[in-house]
């Protein structure tokens, strides 16, 4: 499978995959629980029905330097670029086809994105917001972590550069919106190796996703939820 994707989508849902030839080794965090469920689901109610978001209601609604602190510097969205991406080995990414296996699918109409570094080091948080109704929300998002997490073991090809996968289911935050999505993600090049984890939460017709280095992400998960929510 050979597609085309847009390598301003770091840190999404499989924007790691792109990010590696500028990321550096980053092991924060602890070992996964791997026997809990990555995906829970609430049974649905009247929040889902609720009228999507604007994008320039999103924009409010993620985290900024004031919720996150003074080490955390917001880095500039980049002109669209465009790689060419071949997945090997997973069967499950290549059925779902080339925008699925990229993050392609993430194309709802109301979206917004805000991507962090954290002490000037190499460690990054990207907080992303969609919306659209429930179901797509959920169809969406859900087949690409199942594939994903099919798959343990695979390779993509990043503009000639191969990339060695591995993924792991991770336990989801319970309690948290209406379906959690949870995975670790570790992928390396070059002799070097990235751990990246990925969050997702859906509250009624709002998608959150929060990747980045473990740790920051546990740290700064509830915050984004609340912040996200608060006015829904």
């Amino acid at each position: 499978m050979r597609v085309r994707v847009a390598t301003t989508t770091v840190l999404g849902i499989t924007a790691a995959l792109l990010a590696v030839p500028a990321c550096s080794t980053d092991t924060t965090g602890t070992k996964p629980d791997t026997a809990a469920s990555a995906h829970t689901a609430k049974p649905a109610d009247a929040a889902q029905q609720a009228a999507p978001l604007t994008s320039a209601a999103l924009e409010t609604r993620l985290l900024d330097q004031s919720d996150l602190g003074s080490n955390y510097l917001r880095k500039p969205e980049h002109p669209t670029q465009h790689d060419d991406i071949t997945v090997i080995g997973c069967p499950a990414l290549s059925e779902l086809g080339g925008d699925a296996a990229t993050g392609g699918t993430l194309t709802f109409p109301h979206k917004a994105k805000a991507t962090f570094t954290y002490g000037g080091s190499s460690s990054e948080l990207s907080e992303e917001l969609y919306s659209d109704s429930a179901t797509k929300l959920s169809d969406g998002i859900g087949r690409i972590f199942d594939a994903m997490t099919g798959c343990p073991t695979y390779q993509v090809v990043a503009g000639g550069t191969p990339i060695d996968m591995a993924s792991q289911k991770l336990p989801t935050p319970h309690g948290l919106g209406d379906e959690q999505w949870s995975q670790l993600l570790t992928f390396s090049t070059a002799g070097r190796s990235t751990v990246v984890k990925q969050t997702a939460i859906r509250d009624g017709s709002l998608l959150l996703i929060v990747s980045g280095s473990p740790a920051l992400v546990d740290r700064h998960l509830d915050k984004a939820l609340t912040k996200a929510t608060a006015a829904s």
